[in-house]
């Protein structure tokens, strides 16, 4: 695997995304280099995502049109298997890697004859931050 970031805006964007707790878009990326008055630009920013995309250092998941497509670092291990929270209300999505997955998948798959494909699978509800406001849930 090539690994040759050595320019400091490629280094600022891939260290923002490791230290993300959750996805993040490249319009998030975008907003933190420009709060921290860091000038690097949106075109940038889109070609660094695809060339950390194109050297398997980063994933991309597009989980709808609307929400536009949002990044995270490759574990050593990427067949962990593993879901997306969506929040309905504000759009966040959330990398959700829990033990349970496992056991969850293994029930589905023994019980039921469905095999899942964890990366790709997405939980939709509301995050803590948006549940407040939606008591009928």
């Amino acid at each position: 695997m090539k690994m040759n970031y050595s320019t400091k805006q490629r280094e600022l964007i891939l260290d923002l995304i490791k230290n993300s707790s959750s996805h993040i878009t490249a319009q998030d990326i975008c907003k933190y280099l420009s709060e921290k008055n860091l000038k690097v630009s949106v075109a940038t920013v889109y070609r660094t995502l695809d060339k950390f995309e194109k050297d398997g250092i980063i994933k991309k998941y597009v989980i709808d049109k609307r929400s536009g497509a949002c990044y995270h670092v490759i574990k050593c291990d990427s067949s962990d298997p593993h879901f997306h929270l969506k929040c309905l209300k504000c759009g966040r999505l959330i990398h959700l890697d829990c033990d349970f997955l496992e056991k969850l998948q293994n029930h589905i798959f023994e019980d039921h004859g469905f095999k899942i494909s964890s990366g790709n699978t997405v939980i939709y509800g509301f995050c803590s931050d948006c549940l407040p406001q939606n008591d009928n849930v």
